[in-house]
């Protein structure tokens, strides 16, 4: 079984509690980069996804120094419009892949 990279980023929540999140897609919107990410999936024994949450966050993508990024949350008022970019986003990568299994 052929495994890609995951690009995971861990948080910490309000109480110091380490949150790890999977980046599933960046995209451009008036100039500005956000990234799309979702609880990580967990593998079982047999290699099939275990969906934690299908709950996506989509946060803004600030560069840090020269070669790290900070994720920042997005404000209220944009988050809409780009709740419906993803949504879009995610439908045409749906309908590029391939129906059935292949290997």
């Amino acid at each position: 079984m052929l495994e890609h990279e995951r690009d995971l980023v861990v948080f910490a929540d309000n109480e110091g509690n380490e949150i790890t999140l999977e980046v599933r897609d960046y995209f451009y919107y008036n100039g500005q980069e956000y990234a799309v990410l979702s609880d990580v999936e967990v593998e079982n024994e047999d290699g099939e996804n275990l969906d934690a949450d299908d709950d996506l966050y989509i946060m803004k993508v600030v560069p840090v120094g020269e070669d790290q990024e900070e994720f920042v949350p997005v404000e209220d008022e944009l988050l809409g419009k780009l709740v419906e970019i993803v949504q879009t986003r995610f439908d045409e990568m749906d309908e590029d892949e391939p129906d059935g299994d292949e290997g």
